[in-house]
């Protein structure tokens, strides 16, 4: 039995992912604030003694918690993200935790192609291709701070042997938000829907291997998003990594 503390599961990812696990591995949800919906354990993860008393006791961390808007302020992200993040991974060494997978973001390499975000420029082999560990080049102090996060978490699997994923998440939308939004955004935004759409079921695909996947090497820094035909963040290393099945793709749930 592999016992996960998952963070932040009352978030949108958190809720999808919260049930992406077979019987054997035990999920133990942490909220920052309690919700009628969602069973948990309250966490404040700017309190160092909080989070290493709470994660005692764990195989993996699965972290998401964290601001999330690409416009939230540097006071909010460097806080919450950034000291969050060393807090969790202080815990993870102070209780021999043996892996943590952190949820990075789009937007920590959201530069790329940001000259070319409309459709007929933002697939594979027309746009730049982004690899999971394309160097870091954040669009907001959000993307930001996840880069920050990423050295961070890198910083430790090299000082402290922790095994260490991170997922460079896309933009995880329900088949209904995503035909909602690309109808009623203007063109550039609807192109990066396309682009970086993560899907449900894939959602719950890459976490879960992210947790349980043997690595051959760590840290890693991988894609998450589905196999959209008009992508240019690539899978490759993420299938190679976790043996990661994207199935989900925008084309055919926009076009088909």
């Amino acid at each position: 039995m592999t016992d996960i503390a998952l963070t932040g599961a009352a978030g949108n990812v958190g809720r999808v992912v919260r049930d992406a696990f077979g019987d054997d591995h035990a999920v133990t949800a942490f909220t920052h604030s309690e919700h009628d919906d969602v069973e948990s354990e309250l966490l404040d993860v700017t309190d160092a003694d909080e989070v290493a008393a709470k994660l005692d006791g764990f195989d993996v961390v699965l972290h998401l918690a964290g601001v999330s808007s690409p416009e939230a302020d540097w006071e909010s992200v460097s806080e919450v993200n950034v000291q969050g993040t060393k807090h969790v991974l202080d815990a993870a060494v102070e209780n021999d935790i043996d892996r943590v997978v952190f949820a990075s973001s789009n937007h920590a390499v959201g530069t790329y192609n940001a000259d070319a975000r409309h459709t007929e420029q933002m697939t594979l082999g027309v746009a730049e291709a982004v690899s999971g560990d394309a160097q870091t080049s954040p669009d907001s102090f959000y993307g930001v701070s996840k880069a920050a996060c990423e050295n961070l978490t890198n910083f430790y699997a090299n000082r402290h042997g922790l095994e260490v994923v991170n997922l460079r998440i896309g933009w995880y939308l329900t088949e209904e938000d995503l035909r909602s939004t690309v109808a009623e955004a203007d063109p550039e935004r609807a192109a990066f829907a396309r682009a970086t759409w993560l899907g449900p079921r894939d959602c719950r695909e890459v976490h879960r291997t992210a947790v349980t996947a043997d690595l051959s090497e760590s840290p890693v820094t991988l894609n998450a998003v589905s196999r959209n035909d008009d992508r240019f963040h690539t899978l490759t290393e993420t299938m190679q990594h976790l043996g990661y099945e994207p199935r989900e793709n925008a084309a055919e749930v926009l076009d088909g």
